[in-house]
């Protein structure tokens, strides 16, 4: 079993006033050779956009984009026609393709917003722009790995067109959850808030960690705490 920890304060930061990123891996004008991505992972930013801010339109290609709330209000707009606001529980996968372009704004007066944006590689190039999005509640994710994206939509998921499994958990201190991961596979954790124990590693908000080499994942919460958890081919 190996598992390869990327702890927070190491992630990239940009700060442009308007938008506070954290870049696990290699990103924009944040570069780095031994961080560019786990297996076809290639990008998660944890960003938090200031009031009556956001991204303007701008366009993506051959790339799966998924972008996680974790508070505060993102309107989306897409020239696939997608369009709607997200909040804390809604999960957006956007299918970049041959091609698409979007904004993200965060609408309200006084709140930021806070979410997670997540690339992940097609299994090919060239695929039909597409978008959708879902409500995963809390309750739902409760002490439980609860499926958010996978392919074809497996388990009530938004669909991803890559081998790969995105759960997301939120644990009361003290709860604890396993996945099994089949042979060859990997998994990517990430800690959204709080702080748990993987592997006899204890790993805190912002923390993430590669771990391969191991049939049953483990993962408890020495304190409440969110995660996602990636399983990939």
């Amino acid at each position: 079993m190996t598992i390869t920890i990327r702890r927070s304060q190491d992630r990239g930061h940009a700060d442009h006033g308007w938008l506070d990123s954290r870049h696990t891996f290699s990103f924009a004008h944040y570069y780095d050779p031994a961080h560019m991505g786990f297996r076809a992972l290639r990008v998660i930013n944890d960003d938090v956009v200031r009031p009556g801010t956001g991204f303007g339109t701008h366009g993506h290609r051959d790339m799966e984009i998924v972008s996680y709330v974790v508070r505060g209000a993102l309107a989306h707009e897409d020239t696939s026609g997608g369009k709607g606001v997200l909040r804390r529980g809604d999960v957006q996968h956007m299918s970049a393709g041959s091609g698409i372009r979007h904004s993200e704004f965060n609408p309200s007066a006084d709140e930021d917003v806070r979410f997670l944006q997540i690339w992940i590689l097609p299994e090919r190039q060239g695929l039909p722009p597409a978008y959708e999005q879902a409500n995963f509640s809390d309750a739902a994710k409760r002490n439980t790995l609860a499926p958010i994206a996978a392919p074809d939509g497996i388990g009530g998921a938004l669909p991803l067109y890559q081998d790969v499994h995105v759960f997301a958990a939120l644990l009361d201190a003290g709860a604890a959850v396993a996945h099994p991961l089949g042979a060859g596979r990997g998994a990517w954790i990430q800690v959204v808030d709080g702080t748990v124990e993987v592997e006899g590693e204890t790993l805190e908000s912002g923390d993430g960690a590669a771990i391969e080499g191991v049939a049953r994942l483990a993962i408890t919460a020495r304190q409440p705490a969110e995660v996602l958890l990636f399983d990939m081919g």
